[in-house]
């Protein structure tokens, strides 16, 4: 896209935006990325790289009012939102949130909010990362897949090792997490794969960098569980101990929580959105789609990613996140 489109887009998103303001009191908008990849991953086409990231924050930048989530917490909860105001978060803490990540949120003068599992820092590995590295390392034309209730998957092309990585997540995401690492000791088993990759998690120096830079670090948990299939004292033993050990390198208060994949109802109920604010956090987002107005739960903000590859699009479908009910997919406290 060259500058005279990227400009035209942004003024019509600005535009766009601030004719929704017109028309209702102004709303929240909450952006999720898990990663920032060097260059396009084929397995996952969806997920920016250094370009395509670089290209949506220069549209950001010149369109929203960039906040971090504390900030944008307060605003709600005094009635003081500025217009076409956005908040821009990472889950996890990959390792390219900030090698890639951070010198394009830098460049274009933004901030963001980091949630990060403190369990994974240094060397580990997020659990789903374990199945699509499995996948993607095989050198197997096809997999029995038959342990995990599903049938032989071919994998012999950049679509087919997609479909098993789709098949087999919601096969795993659910399980304990004693479960889970059984699972996927089976999988390379089943992959014939030895070596998984051990860089793509944050060191604690990028995380430290990141805090240095003024982004705003999260709590994420420590292991990433689903909440919902822990008893009580373990998931607020997974939110409190993350929250603690992610202090205690940065020195800073952590004052904002993401939910583990964060369906609402689903991964996690309202003793959890309780728990948080017990805690003493001072917001928490969800994976819920919508925007959310003054008078919001600030324990389960919305977030959206408009899933699109062209720029307009994108803006479109942003904008038409506006219109969401922030309570329509919030669970009752």
């Amino acid at each position: 896209m060259n500058a005279f489109s990227l400009g035209l887009v942004t003024q019509c998103t600005r535009l766009g935006f601030d004719l929704l303001g017109t028309l209702a009191p102004p709303r929240l908008s909450v952006l999720t990325f898990h990663r920032v990849h060097a260059r396009p991953d084929a397995l996952f086409p969806g997920e920016p790289d250094a370009e395509r990231f670089d290209l949506l924050m220069r549209l950001v930048a010149g369109s929203f009012r960039v906040l971090s989530l504390a900030q944008a917490a307060e605003h709600l909860e005094q009635a003081t939102l500025p217009a076409r105001s956005l908040v821009l978060t990472f889950d996890d803490g990959y390792a390219d949130n900030a090698e890639i990540a951070l010198p394009i949120l830098q460049r274009h003068g933004l901030k963001a909010s980091f949630f990060v599992s403190s369990g994974f820092l240094d060397g580990g590995r997020m659990w789903n990362d374990s199945v699509i590295e499995c996948l993607r390392a095989s050198r197997l034309a096809s997999v029995d897949l038959g342990e995990f209730s599903l049938s032989r998957l071919p994998l012999e092309s950049i679509e087919q090792r997609q479909q098993a990585v789709q098949a087999l997540l919601p096969r795993i995401k659910y399980l304990s997490l004693d479960e889970r690492e059984t699972a996927l000791a089976r999988l390379r088993r089943l992959c014939a794969v030895e070596h998984l990759p051990q860089d793509l998690m944050m060191s604690t120096e990028q995380l430290r960098s990141l805090h240095r830079a003024g982004m705003e670090i999260g709590g994420h948990t420590v292991s990433h569980p689903i909440l919902t299939t822990l008893d009580g004292l373990q998931a607020e033993r997974e939110i409190a101990q993350g929250r603690q050990r992610l202090q205690e390198l940065i020195d800073t208060p952590v004052q904002v929580f993401a939910y583990p994949n964060g369906k609402p109802g689903q991964d996690y109920d309202a003793s959890h959105a309780a728990l948080v604010r017990k805690l003493g956090f001072r917001a928490a987002v969800s994976t819920a789609a919508g925007a959310a107005a003054a008078g919001a739960d600030l324990f389960q903000l919305p977030r959206f990613t408009p899933w699109a590859k062209g720029l307009p699009v994108w803006a479109a479908r942003l904008a038409l996140n506006q219109r969401r009910s922030r309570y329509d997919r919030a669970v009752a406290a």
